[in-house]
């Protein structure tokens, strides 16, 4: 199980627990078991299982075990045939390249060797991140009706999002960043966001280190509203890509 970075020893011993619980399902059918998103804000391993094709009966077989995969820390995995997954990289290009380009083989042969994420489908998809993004943050302030405990956790459950949208355009304007590498992380991508997008990098180090907690800010809308005004920011910039 080589990891370009660490899986516990917990998320290794889950995993495996996984790909047993799925060869016994698939059978010869499951071509391989991929585990990415190892940090991801519901604290969950994500995994991908690709397998000849998906049937009901295979759902079924692998419903009574998705209680235990929570318990072990394994979000459900996502079952799809590989021509599937091959056929829909141009309608989920970030998606499925953020696996593509951060995974873990659990079991199999690696199973994106050769797989290409369009760069045009990529742009496409980032303008619409950004913009969703924005739209979010703006309808979800109103929705919040200056509650500042829901304000908080519009900051926090949206932080995610926003770092991966910096991620997919640091992707695109400077190439695949190894994961772990000194230039990955919330300070490269503050930097980056700085340096070509605009955007403080102070803002970005705030809202991606932002942990509501007893002491969060009384009134967190000043935060929002940087936060706002960074993502509009962002949205002119990956809207400007079909202007240059």
């Amino acid at each position: 199980m080589d990891a370009p970075y660490p899986m516990s020893a917990a998320q290794q011993s889950a995993a495996r627990a996984l790909a047993a619980d799925l060869q016994r399902v698939f059978g010869q059918r499951l071509h391989a078991l991929v585990a990415y998103g190892l940090a991801g804000p519901d604290q969950l391993l994500h995994t991908l299982a690709l397998v000849d094709e998906v049937r009901f009966a295979d759902l079924s077989a692998c419903a009574p075990s998705v209680h235990r995969w929570r318990r072990a820390g394994l979000a459900v995995p996502l079952l799809l045939a590989r021509n599937e997954f091959e056929r829909s990289l141009d309608v989920f290009p970030v998606e499925y390249g953020e696996i593509v380009a951060n995974h873990i083989t659990i079991i199999g042969h690696d199973p994106f060797a050769g797989a290409r994420i369009a760069e045009a489908d990529l742009r496409r998809s980032c303008e619409l991140q950004a913009k969703s993004h924005l739209i979010h943050l703006r309808e979800g302030f109103l929705e919040a009706g200056g509650d500042p405990n829901e304000t908080v956790y519009l900051i926090a459950s949206s932080s995610h999002g926003f770092r991966a949208l910096l991620g997919n355009i640091a992707r695109l304007d400077r190439g695949p960043v190894r994961p772990g590498a000194p230039e990955s992380g919330d300070r490269a991508l503050a930097a980056f966001a700085e340096h070509t997008i605009g955007v403080p990098e102070s803002v970005v180090l705030e809202v991606l280190g932002f942990k509501p907690t007893a002491g969060t800010i009384a009134d967190p809308s000043g935060l929002l509203s940087r936060y706002v005004a960074a993502t509009e920011r962002i949205w002119e910039y990956v809207d400007g890509w079909n202007r240059r």
